[in-house]
């Protein structure tokens, strides 16, 4: 019997848990912390972390903002020039994190495994971008914890839509990222 609890013992404090990561987001407009969930969404988080420690998402613009739905960034630059992507992420929609308020996922195309760097923030709850049984839906991978009025801010932002780009929703004054990095780990 002690043998066996000194294995158990052994095995937790080998095993590495893996923490939640606070992500600190500065923008032209505010600043705001997002608390990342690599329990739910391991390979959602670590794609996200790998564009934060590249320092690849700062200069890029919240390049879709609307009112009551979601705050979208992360792909286009100040002049809405898409930036490179690493390989798409598998979905992991079905982690149970919901699109909820607050809520941080990872924007795709039709296609589920798609998505590469851009993500969105919930303004309100949007459980129709949830999975269900009978769909895929869209990977949520942590909550924004401060600064959430910084993204309420965005939505009250003027809006154009720019044919040239095939855009809606773009804020007529950029909205930039001017830093991102990780807080600590919990």
């Amino acid at each position: 019997m002690v043998c066996r609890s000194l294995l158990w013992i052994l095995v937790l404090v080998i095993t590495p848990v893996q923490a939640s990561v606070m992500i600190k987001v500065e923008t032209t407009l505010g600043d705001f912390a997002v608390k990342l969930n690599p329990q739910k969404a391991p390979k959602t988080v670590a794609n996200f972390l790998r564009y934060v420690d590249d320092g690849s998402y700062v200069g890029t613009q919240f390049h879709r903002v609307i009112p009551r739905f979601v705050v979208q960034g992360g792909g286009f630059d100040k002049a809405l020039n898409r930036r490179p992507s690493y390989e798409p992420v598998d979905n992991e929609s079905s982690n149970g994190l919901k699109n909820r308020r607050a809520t941080i996922a990872m924007a795709r195309t039709q296609e589920p495994d798609s998505a590469t760097r851009q993500f969105y923030i919930n303004i309100r709850d949007n459980g129709f971008l949830d999975a269900t049984p009978n769909k895929v839906g869209y990977t949520v991978f942590g909550r924004v914890v401060e600064g959430f009025n910084t993204l309420q801010t965005m939505t009250e932002q003027p809006t154009v839509t720019v044919p040239s780009k095939r855009m809606q929703d773009v804020p007529q004054q950029p909205i930039v990222i001017t830093n991102i990095y990780r807080m600590s780990s919990q």
